[in-house]
């Protein structure tokens, strides 16, 4: 890709970056004062990013059930109100410790 296609593929995807961002603020004048749409605009961030990283976490390993184990304990301790550190490092331990395992069977 070189010369004149670059630059009207960079005009496109600038042109349509800069829309999705603009459109909101044009069409809505007001506050939002429903509370359902107010609860769905607040989740939406949560859900984004649950469906980017959830088939990364299962594609990462070589086995799947270290990547089954290791989301299984990453949930159960942050159900214990653990910090983002201490869930990242059990989670990961768990998954080298599973396919550790598995490599010996």
């Amino acid at each position: 890709m070189t010369g004149p296609s670059f630059w009207i593929y960079l005009a496109i995807l600038a042109g349509t970056t800069y829309l999705v961002r603009v459109i909101p603020f044009v069409a809505v004048k007001n506050k939002i004062e429903n509370k359902y749409i107010q609860s769905f605009l607040y989740y939406i961030p949560y859900a984004v990013l649950a469906a980017m990283t959830i088939p990364a976490v299962f594609y990462s390993t070589n086995i799947m059930l270290g990547a089954i184990a290791g989301t299984v304990v990453a949930v159960l301790v942050a159900l214990k109100n653990k910090s983002l550190t201490v869930v990242a490092v059990v989670a990961c331990v768990t998954v080298f410790v599973v396919e550790l395992i598995m490599k010996m069977c």
